[in-house]
């Protein structure tokens, strides 16, 4: 197969002239407000580790300039170009930001004698890149305090960059985090963390070619760096909306925001410098109700009604909004705008979804008739750069109704692959589909071109003129996408057709990670892994004693599942592993052998074998899962 992009067909270049016609593209306050305030860039933009290997590379982005090409949507091409702006900027005096050293942005606080950091990029590398770059030109000033705005990765994972976890052990800098972030920053990076991953690779588009006719941005952001992932956990949870704490002389008021963009989220507000941290739950685009990579439904609902919480309390004397990603908002009026918008459109979306379902609608239908009122089509932060209209409204029906639509001949369907066979003999053979798709690929009808061509590499998957054909298809609906990550998506289903699995470039289930896993989270993600069938007919008992917190659990194999109590047992158990609380999720990433518990200073006492049975059962994820073919 080719492995060289072709050019947009001419179906995709008629959709972005319709395209530029209709939208306000004349409006350019977005790159006046993108551009404001900077102090100095890192050149070159390039952040690589000991081994020179490159970790993030901005300057690969340089691209993105004048008019955008037939194969990159126009819209998609000038949020791109928006979100490549990187440097260190000055938001107000005393509020800098570092953006385009990360997916997400990192934010200082300057008190009275240092700084409080909010967020802290995904990789340890691009934060401690970002850090410097602050110093370079405001100082070398101490870190008192970090704070994390929520449980996603992009937000905690560069911590280490910034300080150390000695310096937090000593009391010299504190780390405030939502209620609930530590049980969800690792439970999604661990539980679902491998599958999540590995579509994350598609999401982001880390592994492709930089370039008009390859990865241009993820919408929300350029796309991932692909350093450590570190974690620190919290000192300080933060549980009360109105809450307010004095940092180094700075007030920080915080707003509880669960179950919006994260699981734990807050938003802080600044009075002193009248600005507002929104966190990631009012950014220059409509965000993702259901990510692509996978996470639990976010509620539409409830996100509405934070953001009117948020301009009931501090909307009368707020002068500037700037968040974890993107470029911030100024002035009283216009901020009130912006969060106004984006409060309507969540509620929008949410709200006529409910009224189409009632009516018997199911996702996919209400996708394709659902509109946005002028206001909300024409607000470049309300276009759908990283979640889509399509593909939120479908969230929005999963959330209330399931997977299920209603339909008998859904309840009960063919694997993919039994499918894609009896599709395929049904159209008259592999061949025949493919040359009927081809008319269809000409006419410009790709969705179509993709479902049935689909059929056939599932059915048949060493047939070269579909694989190829699917290639090109989804690399003109790459072309064609305003949204990033559907664009990274079909871009990276093209790639791996044509040149192989590139695997998973950031992998978010990082040792700090694991490391902050309860003793019962812990068992949960090795219950997870527990190969069922194989373990049908072990039955099998571990005590596992914790020394330094005086905790006991008992963990029992049994009808292919492993269950753990917490609670006195009346009878002895097969074996007891004796070890401390940090030292169990180092054992388990060790892959609980003998030579690991002695290593660590553990114990292992009775039935040594009963251990050993249950990790010969174990059979966790495989990172390099197969996407766009069966196998």
């Amino acid at each position: 197969m080719t492995t060289t992009p072709k050019p947009a067909s001419a179906s995709v270049a008629r959709q972005h002239r319709a395209l530029l016609e209709r939208l306000p593209f004349s409006d350019t306050q977005d790159f006046t407000d993108a551009t404001r305030g900077l102090i100095a860039r890192r050149t070159p933009n390039a952040v690589t580790a000991a081994d020179g290997k490159v970790l993030w590379d901005n300057d690969t982005y340089s691209f993105l300039d004048g008019d955008a090409p037939d194969t990159v949507n126009p819209s998609l091409w000038r949020q791109s170009r928006l979100a490549a702006i990187d440097g260190l900027f000055e938001v107000v005096p005393g509020i800098y930001q570092v953006r385009g050293l990360d997916l997400s942005n990192t934010s200082f606080i300057e008190g009275d004698e240092g700084v409080i950091v909010i967020d802290t990029l995904l990789s340890a590398e691009t934060g401690r890149a970002a850090l410097e770059l602050y110093r370079q030109h405001r100082g070398d000033r101490p870190i008192k305090a970090i704070v994390y705005t929520h449980s996603h990765a992009d937000h905690f994972g560069g911590v280490k960059g910034f300080v150390s976890q000695q310096e937090v052990d000593d009391g010299r800098v504190r780390i405030f985090a939502p209620e609930g972030f530590v049980e969800h920053s690792v439970s999604e990076n661990v539980y679902a963390g491998t599958a999540m991953n590995r579509r994350a690779a598609y999401m982001y588009g880390a592994a492709l070619a930089r370039g008009p006719r390859g990865h241009v941005g993820a919408g929300l952001g350029q796309t991932v760096s692909i350093g450590t992932v570190s974690l620190i956990a919290p000192t300080d949870f933060i549980t009360t909306t109105g809450h307010e704490e004095t940092v180094d002389g700075v007030r920080l008021v915080f707003q509880m925001a669960p179950d919006t963009e994260a699981p734990s989220e807050m938003l802080i507000y600044l009075p002193d410098f009248k600005a507002l941290c929104a966190a990631e739950d009012a950014t220059h685009t409509f965000h993702n109700l259901l990510t692509l990579r996978g996470a639990v439904v976010r509620d539409p609902h409830g996100w509405a009604n934070y953001i009117t919480e948020t301009i009931d309390l501090f909307g009368a004397d707020v002068e500037v909004v700037f968040a974890s990603h993107h470029w911030p908002v100024w002035e009283n009026e216009r901020v009130r705008a912006f969060l106004s918008t984006q409060r309507d459109l969540y509620a929008y979306v949410h709200d006529q979804t409910l009224r189409l379902l009632n009516k018997g609608l199911t996702g996919p239908e209400i996708a394709e008739e659902i509109e946005l009122p002028p206001a909300l089509e024409n607000a470049w932060s309300a276009r759908g750069y990283y979640g889509s209209v399509s593909h939120n409204v479908k969230a929005v029906y999963q959330r209330y109704l399931g997977w299920f639509d209603g339909n008998p001949a859904s309840l009960w369907e063919h694997t993919p692959v039994e499918q894609s066979k009896r599709y395929v003999e049904f159209m008259g053979g592999a061949d025949a589909v493919v040359d009927k798709a081809r008319e269809s690929f000409e006419a410009g009808d790709f969705r179509w071109v993709a479902q049935v061509v689909n059929h056939v590499v599932f059915a048949q998957p060493d047939h070269v003129q579909a694989r190829e054909l699917l290639a090109d298809t989804y690399e003109q609906l790459g072309y064609g996408s305003e949204n990033g990550t559907w664009r990274s998506f079909y871009l990276s289903g093209a790639t791996e057709l044509r040149e192989g699995q590139f695997g998973t470039p950031t992998e978010t289930t990082a040792p700090d990670v694991v490391n902050q896993l309860s003793p019962t989270m812990l068992f949960d993600a090795i219950a997870i892994q527990v190969n069922g069938p194989k373990a049908w007919d072990e039955n099998l008992s571990i005590d596992v004693v914790l020394t330094d917190t005086d905790q006991r659990y008992r963990l029992r194999l049994a009808n292919g599942v492993l269950t753990y109590s917490g609670h006195p047992q009346r009878d002895s158990a097969d074996a007891t592993l004796t070890t401390t609380s940090r030292g169990l999720p180092a054992l388990v990433l060790g892959g609980l052998t003998a030579e690991g518990i002695a290593k660590s200073g553990s114990d292992l006492a009775g039935d040594g074998s009963a251990l050993q049975r249950l990790v010969a059962v174990l059979d966790p994820g495989d990172k390099n899962f197969a996407i766009v073919t069966p196998d």
